[in-house]
């Protein structure tokens, strides 16, 4: 990761109003001519969203920036640079939008990892305890930007706030789903959040601890399910007798 260009990036505008300091961070940035500019314009782009996200309830904590660390891994000496951008940016919501299509279109052809900036965001949303109306839109915007249906949202949501809809919804599936799909379902979503799969199409390592949250989850509410009709077909069978 060439730090040292969003650290010259950081400095042309220092001290200055936010919007021009982003302005001025995009001047440099925006136009992905190599490789290296390519990867620092998706580093701000992700930081800024996640700034943003933490401002969408109307108040940019602590906590949430704390959160934001633990997902996103950046070196010691350069974690002043990232905070100095994450303040900048969580001045408001503004244009929000437009660092989510960055976001989307650098990542057009990997959906692995635009779902794992999606549950950075979670986690930054979520850190404070609750998600806030303002989050959940925010959140379900950026995952309509990023190519997400409704029922992939609400499934990567249910990984983060408990909602009474009950375990199907985790898994994407309906309550009248089929044992054999939803066995063959649970293995699907076991095979793409799972680090080790993760790991080896690419996504960085610091996006693993929202993967395993998400895994976690996927994996309780199949128990949920299993132990659910466990039940229900002892009930059958009692009746039966």
């Amino acid at each position: 990761m060439p730090w040292q260009v969003l650290k010259s990036a950081l400095g042309i505008a220092k001290g200055g109003a936010l919007r021009n300091t982003l302005d001025q961070l995009w001047g440099v940035l925006g136009i992905e001519r190599t490789p290296a500019q390519s990867r620092v314009a998706f580093t701000i782009a992700v930081i800024t969203l996640a700034a943003k996200m933490s401002k969408a309830d109307g108040v940019a904590s602590d906590i949430e920036a704390e959160a934001f660390d633990e997902v996103y891994v950046v070196p010691d000496d350069e974690h002043d640079n990232v905070h100095r951008l994450f303040q900048l940016a969580s001045q408001d919501v503004a244009g929000y939008e437009t660092y989510a299509r960055q976001i989307a279109s650098h990542l057009a052809d990997e959906p692995e990892l635009k779902t794992s900036v999606l549950e950075c965001l979670f986690h930054v949303a979520c850190a404070d305890g609750v998600l806030h109306p303002a989050e959940n839109d925010f959140l379900a915007e950026v995952a309509r930007i990023f190519g997400l249906t409704a029922t992939e949202y609400q499934s990567m949501r249910r990984a983060y706030v408990r909602d009474p809809d009950g375990p199907y919804e985790t898994l994407g599936l309906a309550s009248d789903a089929t044992d054999a799909e939803i066995k063959l379902r649970y293995r699907e979503l076991v095979k793409r959040h799972h680090p080790d799969a993760l790991l080896s199409k690419g996504v960085p390592p610091e996006f693993l601890i929202a993967a395993e949250r998400r895994l976690a989850a996927v994996t309780a509410a199949y128990e949920a399910i299993q132990l659910e009709r466990g039940k229900r077909a002892a009930q059958v069978l009692e009746k039966g007798a």
